[in-house]
């Protein structure tokens, strides 16, 4: 009798091995070999200059105003990986060459938009996209002509021919462009608008003709918030002469639309149309604010293109069977190092009381008279108390601009020498070091969610994330 209760007690605990291990390991298998089902509607979030110390320090910032332990959205997504970004001509990337790579899964040089460095042109996902019926839409915090979203629709051998960009874009024909950077878009004078074109093709007026409902310069924000479609509709939004503010400064100035407001009305837009969207969201404020080596400008654009992926889950979430959503980085910029020298510490508070932006208020402000900049300083940015050191390495920068030293404004980066000390004295108070002017080289977060997300896992170049987006979506990119 014990004889057969071992023998029946054996054989319960060896089908119950088999049945686990084949669900398990049956599961992985099932899992890689499962076909996976095409999405129906791709958002493709793109922080240009987004490296981890970029997301980090935005999460740290977080947590320190809500004491508590928030996360950043993106650091919380379901699939995560790692990608390099170097170019076909440097190892330190430009957005050019970057973004062609994640537009096309094709290297080229720095500079480059969306062509081979023998002027070949590549396809897009966009033009795939467009191809294959879906509705389209690219939105940018920079000057819709700027390199993220010029290679998504263009195709030119330099980035600057922001001219011949614009016009391309336009006969494109994207279902929803929203931006900054009117100038070339606009002939001169156009509505009082000042332009950068030097032909009379009026694009803007090219688009009106084609249908599109066009906002146009930051008095038309109120009726593109307002604008609601109930159809297929196409939208044309341009805000500004160039970049879209600093979201720092937005916030005290809303007359434009965060990144996050546009990518809501972005999806209002396209969800009218039946087969489907492919739409490209970049922060390229991130990027502009690690050239300056501004710690709360970079946190706060991280943080808005943060609210903007949220906008993206939110439609998600009543879609999950069709939706994919991917959050990559460029490259990385300004070399941002949480942490510095033997001092154990951050101190995110330090950034609390920063209320502008380096670049667009900061530069310029000092006119020659100390007092006032100083007094403006610790109005604006809490900085008091100047330690000797630092009021030091202040006057030094005043006595360049004071002087007019071009040598010696070499050394700050073509930044105005004054508002880069300052900076520097800020980041240093909240141990936040910078090691450059411009890109570095390190890899860079992805992060990704629904339908085939699993495919953007692991340590991967940029080229086969748009490959792989490519497969997903039965799009030929060759």
């Amino acid at each position: 009798m014990l004889k057969n209760s071992v023998s029946k007690l054996l054989m319960a605990i060896l089908v119950f091995t088999l049945i686990l291990s084949n669900g398990f390991f049956g599961g992985i298998s099932t899992y890689a070999n499962e076909e996976i089902k095409k999405p129906k509607y791709v958002f493709y979030f793109i922080g240009d200059g987004l490296g981890a110390s970029q997301r980090q320090a935005a999460e740290f910032y977080l947590q320190e105003l809500n004491l508590n332990k928030e996360k950043l959205f993106i650091n919380s997504m379901d699939i995560a990986g790692i990608n390099t970004t170097y170019s076909k001509d440097s190892l330190v990337t430009d957005s050019a060459a970057a973004g062609t790579a994640l537009a096309t899964g094709y290297k080229t040089n720095n500079g480059m938009i969306s062509v081979l460095p023998d002027g070949k042109k590549l396809k897009t996902l966009i033009e795939e996209a467009k191809q294959n019926n879906m509705a389209t839409g690219i939105i940018s915090t920079t000057r819709l002509t700027h390199a993220t979203p010029a290679v998504f629709v263009s195709h030119n051998i330099s980035r600057n021919n922001e001219n011949e960009i614009a016009k391309e874009m336009a006969e494109f024909r994207v279902d929803f462009l929203a931006g900054g950077g009117y100038r070339h878009f606009v002939t001169a004078d156009y509505k009082g608008l000042k332009s950068k074109r030097t032909d009379e093709n009026n694009l803007v007026e090219f688009l009106k003709k084609n249908d599109y409902n066009v906002f146009l310069a930051e008095n038309s924000t109120k009726d593109f918030i307002e604008f609601n479609p109930s159809k297929e509709e196409k939208v044309f939004a341009v805000f500004t002469y160039s970049h879209l503010p600093y979201e720092v400064d937005r916030r005290n100035n809303n007359e434009t639309p965060s990144l996050s407001k546009i990518t809501k009305k972005g999806i209002e837009v396209l969800e009218q149309y039946d087969d489907g969207f492919f739409m490209m969201i970049e922060a390229g404020r991130i990027d502009h604010a690690g050239h300056a080596n501004d710690a709360k400008g970079t946190i706060m654009d991280v943080i808005e293109f943060d609210n903007s992926v949220k906008q993206a889950y939110e439609f998600y979430k009543n879609h999950k069977d069709e939706t994919l959503i991917v959050v990559v980085g460029d490259h990385e910029t300004g070399g941002m190092g949480l942490g510095f020298g033997k001092n154990y510490f951050l101190d995110m508070a330090k950034l609390q009381d920063v209320k502008v932006s380096v670049e667009d208020k900061l530069q310029g402000k000092y006119n020659g008279n100390k007092d006032e900049y100083k007094m403006y300083i610790k109005n604006n940015l809490g900085i008091d108390n100047l330690t000797k050191k630092e009021e030091a390495n202040l006057n030094r920068a005043m006595n360049i601009v004071d002087n007019k030293l071009e040598e010696d404004k070499n050394l700050y980066g073509g930044y105005d020498p004054v508002a880069i000390e300052t900076t520097h004295i800020i980041s240093k108070r909240a141990n936040i070091e910078w090691t450059t002017y411009a890109h570095t080289g390190t890899s860079i977060p992805m992060s990704a969610i629904g339908v085939g997300s699993q495919k953007f896992s692991g340590y991967k170049d940029n080229t086969q994330i748009a490959k792989t987006m490519a497969e997903l979506l039965n799009f030929d990119l060759n």
